[in-house]
């Protein structure tokens, strides 16, 4: 279990640092020198966590996906948002 632990710690990080992006973005109002594809990329593979470790029976890991997963797209929207 500790290793389920420690990944979902990592996945909570990246939420919040994620966040710290959607946050730049708002403040900004605008966005540049970010690739949606790689950010998109990022949300996907997120949304396969989702999927991926419940079968795996790492549920830490699966609740720190949803905090990365869930700011990993609100960010994809905010990029599509303030586009130019």
């Amino acid at each position: 279990m500790t290793p389920d632990i420690i990944n979902s710690a990592f996945e909570v990080l990246g939420g919040v640092f994620v966040l710290n992006h959607c946050r730049a973005v708002l403040r900004d109002r605008a966005v540049k020198g970010v690739s949606i594809v790689s950010t998109g990329f990022f949300a996907a593979w997120g949304l396969w966590n989702l999927y991926y470790y419940p079968h795996l029976d790492q549920w830490w890991s699966f609740l720190g996906g949803l905090v990365i997963v869930g700011a990993n797209v609100w960010w994809v929207y905010l990029l599509l948002r303030y586009r130019k």
